[in-house]
């Protein structure tokens, strides 16, 4: 005959005061910036150059979304030459008005390569737009016919990143030097040594500073995190 053992008995676990729930997301990441980042004249938002960009841009700042678009007159795989930089700001406006509203509370950061940086500079100085920073990936300084384009420049009130190529023939370093001393907004440049209009350096200037293409950019890219982390405390 069987004999039947006593019931097991429950073990207490010993709990102390349960912790406090984790904050929300949007919390968390409330300082993170939305980024818009334009492209340049000549290609897409799809390119090699601005999907590289946008990742560096992307981790660099802890951005809540890079936004890429593409202009209507490339949009779609057309090939059209540009309009004027005047003529895209109505649409860009738009991108930027959504990118705030998706991302209300979060710092907002424009961006753009050339041309892109150029139509940023003229949105941020419409009325209702309020961004922390701008950050001017190559900015087109001198225009086809070689005329200094400044206007939009010294009409900024928002702080200002320019990125350059020292041999970037759209951009003479001493040219800007003399706007950025014009400007009212606070201003603060990082050359790449040997870029050009894209930034790409020479191998031979490779070779010769120890350097890879990647390693000079990704410094470049320190220098805007530090630069937009320097904006976004100070609001």
């Amino acid at each position: 005959m069987a004999s039947s053992s006593p019931p097991p008995t429950k073990r207490r676990r010993e709990t102390g005061p349960s912790p406090p729930p984790p904050p929300p997301p949007a919390a968390i990441e409330r300082s993170s910036p939305v980024v818009v980042l334009a492209h340049g004249a000549g290609a897409p938002s799809s390119s090699d150059w601005m999907f590289r960009w946008k990742e560096m841009l992307g981790k660099a700042l802890h951005a809540v979304e890079v936004i890429t678009f593409d202009y209507p007159y490339i949009s779609g795989g057309k090939r059209r030459a540009p309009p004027k930089a005047e003529k895209l700001v109505e649409f860009h406006l738009d991108v930027v008005r959504k990118a705030a509203a998706k991302y209300p509370g979060h710092p907002l950061i424009l961006a753009g390569k050339s041309m892109g940086s150029r139509v940023s500079c003229m949105v941020a100085n419409e009325e209702g737009v309020c961004p922390s920073a701008i950050v001017c990936l190559g900015y087109p300084l001198k225009g086809i016919n070689g005329a200094i384009r400044d206007e939009t420049l010294l009409q900024l009130s928002v702080p200002v990143m320019f990125v350059q190529g020292s041999k970037d023939g759209l951009c003479p370093l001493e040219k800007l030097e003399a706007v950025r001393e014009k400007m009212i907004s606070t201003t603060r440049l990082y050359v790449i040594d040997g870029g050009d209009h894209s930034f790409k350096i020479a191998k031979k200037l490779l070779q010769s500073s120890g350097m890879t293409q990647d390693e000079a950019e990704d410094l470049a890219v320190q220098d805007i995190a530090k630069f937009v982390s320097n904006v976004i405390n100070e609001r």
